[in-house]
């Protein structure tokens, strides 16, 4: 069966069990891989924020899979993509 990408683009942890998995997927183009893993990277800053802040979180090196992925596709997360701000970041333009 065919990724839904919209969907791996809304949550990609929901599509996809590791960013890995994300490289490996054959129905998708470069450029959606890029899309998905930025979300994703988007997604865990997000839960980063969170465990900042006292929320529960999970506890994992997600960010590092993300972006060794990222890399593998030649994508520069920090031209496509700023995380969430926080009081310790510096929020996007």
């Amino acid at each position: 069966m065919p990724v839904d990408y919209e969907r791996a683009r809304l949550i990609p942890r929901a599509v996809f069990a590791a960013p890995r998995a994300v490289l490996a997927c054959a129905d998708l183009t470069r450029e959606q891989k890029v899309d998905v893993l930025l979300r994703w990277a988007y997604d865990a800053a997000q839960r980063g924020v969170a465990r900042e802040e006292g929320m529960a979180g999970e506890e994992q090196d997600l960010q590092g899979q993300i972006l060794s992925a990222l890399a593998s596709l030649q994508a520069d997360p920090d031209s496509e993509w700023t995380g969430p701000a926080t009081q310790h970041g510096v929020p996007s333009p």
